[in-house]
This record gives structure tokens, C-alpha cells and sequence, in this order.
């Protein structure tokens, strides 16, 4: 078997100096090896292991280069002597169908079956295929999760042997589809020293994220007498991880500056009060009243110049005195005068809050920089008690093109604490030390068979539910506990949508998911330590490829999105392989995001499209908690998708009229209008004014930070 599907010598060196992206031009770009890199684990490879693929058997295979040993499962150092067990009779127990060892004693004298009887492994990596865009053979078929191992079954208090009661473990509805393989090629890469997971850690990070956030909203009633900025605590957090260097993957810690553009811009634009969008005439009045009496009372509470005292004193009066005599004046008429009162008044009374307002973010930084330290000391106890180092020496990387593959952490996982699970109707229920947190049964399915695809450090699946409880935590404190918070940043594109992608421009790999949210297996997600294990390449502004077909729907934060156009452009710029990146960004133009301007200036740009306002959907940001009916919810922008494209990239990918409509036909799949139409017309009422609803608060969710004018 090894001298049938190895290559020579020749061969083994054309690898490593192998460029891709030379391939069909219809075909997602990919290195053509005869041998499989994988992602091994460092002792394998170091003890000579390689992932092979088997032309005759159709499928992956390990062979030993030191011993010419040859294995159809992945081998485990330690167990299995060639020359004392040539047959391998005596290796590790093989994967049971969910992904768990059978430690029996029969399967311990279990002979190996032969490839047409053995499923593959739930670890195997398949070969990399192309796809040929309009050949229907070729459709990308949606994952079918297995059943879960048998412990992961017996936390859900079901019987592995009661096959109709593990059916329903299988999920009910698919909005992924993990069979598709990456396109994306990169540098190998060292393992990360990021510390592990673990919920005793994350625990003490979510309840002093909880007191951060409540410092800062006493901050703003304290000191500006306005509750603070929707989402901007949010927002603050995504634009501070841009430039910080800190070691904490969620709280900053090393920043510069130490005000937050983004946390300062927000409660600016919300003194002296918050303008809100009006509809009647007698609500425009009421605001307008209420701003010049706000500007007032700042300006004399405030130490300013007495020149700005006399200008916002002066319009406020002025303001009062057409209010008093003017009772026939319309909506508009009103709408004109506060925006008149706001050019006038509004430098005045931003310089005289300036100082107070930088007062507060620098506050919330140093809180958030001790709060680190505290975590910090934590962590490093825990691995102190295990007889762990935090100081490793940085192995050895080859030079080589790889496909791209899950993040490693370098430091061990120490021993994780029992989490408890149940399940509520669909809803599994996670705890730990009575603190829960859910995922619907669907995304339970999900997360666990990326672990399956992903993890290397946990075969028997014992740290599972402590690192699903990590990661849930993890996300629910990102993104805040209040009704739709921050699903508006975490909204995905619907499923024909990454079909089409797919389809039509290769696009096997996600820039900006988690592995909640994502469609492909392959994906960059904000936190490398708890979603390396669930498939995660880690943050896209760490991620360098060399070639591939990418698709980029960032959080709608200023910041990382001008700093993501600058991460691509560089990466365009250095590669002359096929590289590809379809960007989708709101279209907010007053003003205009340096993000878009850029990229619509751009020398890589190669075609721009605009979806319109409420005429194209989303997936919710919290699709993994919530009912099916509120599954996508209308864009209440519009939405600009542009395609940023090396000359290589362009000729492989080229953004076509027929491909571009058919990627504007697939927006016209509604995923609304399939999960309404299973429900009883009682049911579809109720859920379509609960879908409103939803859509009206991500409105306000999403467009907070850049609201400049309140009609």
C-alpha cells in the first residue's frame, strides 16, 4: 500500500516548494500533492507519521516514513509495536460510530476490518476535491451528523442502545454544511501560546465582565446623565481587540491609545441627550425641547469658555421663544430647527463634555486592564496545581504551503471540571457551578461534530462539555445577556447564499464566524483558545493566506473593518497566487465609512454590488437560542458586496453578469418564508409581529453608532 500511493523523492520535495492556485480555472484553487497535509498532531510527526491518501481504498491512510508502517486509523504513540504487533492486532481500540472508544476487552482483541466494513474515522480529513461551478453532480451535499459517543449520549440521559430515542439527537435542521473542504493554503504555523479554556477561569472572566459593564453604565448616568450607548460596550470591546496586544482573549489590557475611538465617538453623539427616530409631529417638539433644555443645563454645569456659554445660551433661549409662538409649525418645521440647534450648540457642547467623556473610557480601561491580572493570576494557578508551564520553548516550523487547519495550542489543557447538561425540549441546558447556559439541540449536534473534526487532545470526548460551557460563556458575555443584544454583530448570510458562494467562486472558508454562526467547517473566529477545538483558524487579522476563495461579513464596528481592508490589501498585494475576498459591509454613507471608501477605491476591486434595504435577510446572530421563526430577520440597510481580487484571483474567480445573478437570485430564497410556511396561520401572525419586533430593535442595534441625524 505504501509503495502504490507514495510519491518519490522528486515528488516530496515538489511539494514543499509547491505553489497553488495553478490549477482549472473553474476549480477553487488548491496545492496538488500526492501526499495529504494534515494537520498531526507534532509527536506524530515528529515520530514520522504522515496522512496519505489511498487511491485503491479511495480514502486517508497513516504511514510511518522511519518504519514503512501503514494504518488506516490515526495512530496513537505508545501503543503499538511493528515489530512486536506487525498486525497491529494489539493498537488502540478503534472509533465507534459516534466518535468514541470502545475500551471493551472484545474490541481489544478485535481484528481491523476491511476498508469496504470500516467507516471512516471521525478525525479522517477527506481529499480536496474541486468543484466545477454549474455541474450539478458537484453540489456540496449537507452535513448528516452521527450520534454522539456514549458518553456524550448518557449526559443526555439517553440509552446509546434505544436507537429511536438517539435519532433525535440527530438535528432537524441544517444551516451548515461541514463536508466541504478548505481552498484555503497558508505557511505552516507554530502552535499558539495562548492558555487553554477552562470554566473556572471563564467563570471568574464572565462575572468580572458583568461588574465592567455595570461600571460603565453608572459612569455615563453618573457623569453625563444618559444611560449608555446601545451596544457601544459591545463595540468597544471589538474595536479595542483591533489594536491590543494584551494577553486576554476577550478584556484589553496593552492598548494605544487608551481612549476608545469608538466607546468615545458613541457617548458624544449621545450628549446632551440621545435623538431618537420620530414619527409624529408632537414627539419632534417634545425632542426638541428636550435637547435645548439638556444643552443648557450641561453648559452651565460644565467649566467652558464664556464665549461657548453665550452662544449655546443665547440659541437655547431662542429656541424656547419660537417654541412659544409658533404652535402651527409641522414635523419638518421642527426636524429644521433641531438640526439648526445642534450646528450651533453641538461643538460647544462637545468641547465642554470632552474631558468627562475620555474620563470614562479611560476608567473602563484600566478596570478592564486590572481585571486581566486577575484572570491572568487565576489561570496560572490552576496550571501550577497540575504541574503545568506557561513557558514553553517555540518548536520548530517547516517552511512549507499547507491547507489551513484548526489552531493548536502549544501549553497542555489541565485537567477540566465536570460540567452537568440536560435537556429541555430542544434545548440543552449547560451548568456549571449554577451557572447555565443553553444551545439549541441542532447546534449541541454542530458543536459537536466539529469537535469531532477538530479536536486532537480529547478522544474520548471527557472535555467536551466544559469547553461547549467555555465557549458558550464566552460568546454570551461578548456579546451581553439583554433581549436581542448583540445579535445584530454576529448576523450571518442566509445558506443558499454560501451555497451560491460556493458554487459559483469557490468560497470554502469564512473570515469572520464563530462556530455558532458558521457554514463552512473552516472559518476565523475571535477567540482562538475556546474555538481552535471547534475548527476555528483563529482571528482573520492573524490568518495570512496565500491563496483561496474567502467570503467577509465583519461585526459592523468602524474600526475592524477598516483594519480588515488593510489586512487584505496587504495580503492581495504579496500573493501572486489566486486569492479572492467577497466582502459585505454596510452601505452607511452619512458619512461615508473609511472601510467602504477604501475598498470601493481600491486597485483590487473588481465588481461592487448593493442589495437594498428590507429586500435581503440575514441569519440571526442568535440562531443557535433561538425559534425557527426568528431565524433570518430584513436587513434595515442596504448592504454593499465587493469583491477584492488579485489579477490571479480575478482570472479564476472573475465576477461574471451570470454568476452575479445568480448570486443576487439566491437572496431571493427567503428563509423566513420557508419556516413560516410550516406553521398554523395563528402561529405565523404571532411570530411575523415577534420577527418585526426583532427586526425594529436590530435596527436601532445596528445603526446606534452611526446615528447623525434623527429623521
Amino acid at each position: 500500500m505504501a509503495n502504490e500511493n507514495h510519491g518519490s523523492p522528486a515528488e516530496e520535495a515538489s511539494l514543499m516548494s509547491h505553489s497553488p492556485g495553478t490549477s482549472n480555472q473553474n476549480q477553487p484553487s488548491s496545492p496538488k500533492p500526492m501526499r495529504l497535509v494534515q494537520d498531526l498532531p507534532d509527536e506524530l510527526v515528529q515520530a514520522g507519521w504522515e496522512k496519505c491518501w489511498s487511491k485503491r481504498e479511495n480514502r486517508p491512510y497513516y504511514f510511518n516514513r522511519f518504519t514503512n508502517q501503514s494504518l488506516w486509523e490515526m495512530p496513537v504513540l505508545g501503543q503499538h509495536d511493528v515489530i512486536s504487533d506487525p498486525l497491529g492486532l494489539n493498537a488502540a481500540p478503534m472509533p465507534l460510530e459516534g466518535g468514541m472508544i470502545d475500551t471493551s476487552v472484545e474490541s481489544k482483541q478485535r481484528k481491523r476490518r476491511f476498508s469496504e466494513e470500516v467507516p471512516p474515522s471521525g478525525n479522517s480529513v477527506k481529499k480536496p476535491k474541486a468543484d466545477v461551478p454549474g455541474n450539478p453532480a458537484a453540489q456540496p451535499v449537507p452535513s448528516s451528523p452521527s450520534i454522539p459517543g456514549t458518553s456524550v449520549l448518557k449526559s443526555w440521559c439517553v440509552s446509546p442502545e434505544d436507537k429511536q430515542q438517539a435519532a433525535l439527537l440527530r438535528p432537524t435542521e441544517v444551516y451548515w454544511d461541514l463536508d466541504i473542504q478548505t481552498n484555503a493554503v497558508i505557511k505552516q504555523r507554530a502552535p499558539s501560546e495562548v492558555l487553554s479554556p477552562h470554566p473556572e477561569v471563564e467563570l471568574l472572566r464572565s462575572q468580572l465582565i458583568l461588574k465592567l459593564r455595570q461600571h460603565y453604565r453608572e459612569l455615563c448616568q453618573q457623569r453625563e446623565g444618559i444611560d449608555p450607548p446601545r451596544e457601544s460596550f459591545n463595540r468597544w470591546m471589538l474595536e479595542r481587540k483591533v489594536v491590543d496586544k494584551g494577553t486576554d482573549p476577550l478584556l484589553p489590557s496593552d492598548c494605544e491609545p487608551v481612549v476608545s475611538p469608538s466607546m468615545f465617538r458613541e457617548i458624544m453623539n449621545d450628549i446632551p441627550i440621545r435623538l431618537s427616530r420620530i414619527k409624529f409631529r408632537e414627539e419632534a417638539k417634545r425632542l426638541l425641547f428636550k435637547y435645548a433644555e439638556a444643552a443648557k443645563r450641561l453648559i452651565e454645569s460644565r467649566s467652558a469658555s464664556p464665549d461657548s456659554r453665550k452662544v449655546v445660551k443665547w440659541n437655547v433661549e431662542d429656541t424656547f421663544s419660537w417654541l412659544r409662538r409658533d404652535h402651527s409649525a409641522s414635523k419638518e418645521d421642527y426636524m429644521d430647527r433641531l438640526e439648526h440647534l445642534r450646528k450651533q450648540c453641538g461643538p460647544h457642547v462637545s468641547a465642554a463634555a470632552k474631558d468627562s467623556v475620555e474620563g470614562i473610557c479611560s476608567k473602563i480601561y484600566y478596570i478592564s486592564l486590572e481585571y486581566v491580572k486577575r484572570i491572568r493570576e487565576k489561570h496560572l494557578a490552576i496550571l501550577k496545581e497540575n504541574n503545568i508551564s506557561a513557558e514553553i520553548e517555540a518548536p520548530e516550523v517547516q517552511d512549507r504551503l499547507v491547507y489551513c487547519y484548526p489552531v493548536r495550542l502549544a501549553i497542555p489543557s489541565p485537567p477540566l471540571p465536570s460540567v452537568e447538561m440536560h435537556m429541555e425540549n430542544n434545548v440543552a441546558c449547560v451548568r456549571y457551578k449554577g451557572e447555565m447556559v443553553k444551545v439549541s439541540r441542532n447546534y449541541f449536534s454542530k458543536l459537536w461534530l466539529l469537535y469531532r473534526y477538530s479536536c486532537i487532545d480529547d478522544s474520548g470526548f471527557e472535555k467536551f462539555l466544559p469547553r461547549v460551557w467555555c465557549l458558550l460563556r464566552r460568546y454570551q458575555m461578548m456579546f451581553g445577556v439583554g433581549l436581542y443584544e448583540g445579535t445584530g454583530l454576529q448576523g450571518a448570510l442566509p445558506v443558499h447564499v454560501f451555497e451560491a458562494l460556493h458554487k459559483l467562486f469557490g468560497v470554502s472558508f469564512e473570515c469572520f464566524a464563530s462556530p455558532l454562526n458558521c457554514y463552512f467547517k473552516q472559518y476565523c473566529s475571535a477567540f482562538l483558545d475556546t474555538d481552535g477545538y471547534f475548527g476555528s483558524r483563529g482571528p482573520c487579522l492573524d490568518f495570512f493566506p496565500i491563496s483561496g476563495s474567502f467570503e467577509a461579513n465583519p461585526p459592523f464596528c468602524e474600526e475592524l473593518m477598516d483594519a480588515m481592508v488593510s489586512h487584505f490589501e496587504k495580503l492581495l498585494e504579496n500573493s501572486s497566487e489566486p486569492l479572492s475576498f467577497i466582502v459585505f459591509i454596510p452601505e452607511w454613507r452619512d458619512p461615508p465609512t473609511p472601510a467602504l471608501t477604501r475598498m470601493e477605491q481600491s486597485k483590487f476591486k473588481r465588481h461592487q454590488l448593493i442589495l437594498p434595504a428590507f429586500d435581503h435577510e440575514y441569519r440571526s446572530g442568535s440562531q443557535h437560542v433561538c425559534k425557527k421563526e426568528e431565524m433570518y430577520y430584513k436587513a434595515v440597510h442596504n448592504t454593499a458586496v465587493l469583491f477584492l481580487q488579485n489579477s490571479a484571483g480575478f482570472a479564476k474567480w472573475e465576477p461574471t453578469p451570470e454568476r452575479l445573478q445568480e448570486l443576487v437570485a439566491a437572496y431571493k430564497h427567503s428563509g423566513r418564508t420557508l419556516s413560516s410556511s410550516s406553521s398554523s396561520s395563528s402561529s405565523s401572525s404571532s411570530s411575523s409581529s415577534s420577527t418585526a419586533d426583532k427586526e425594529r430593535e436590530l435596527g436601532r442595534e445596528q445603526s446606534s453608532s452611526r446615528e447623525t441625524n434623527p429623521n
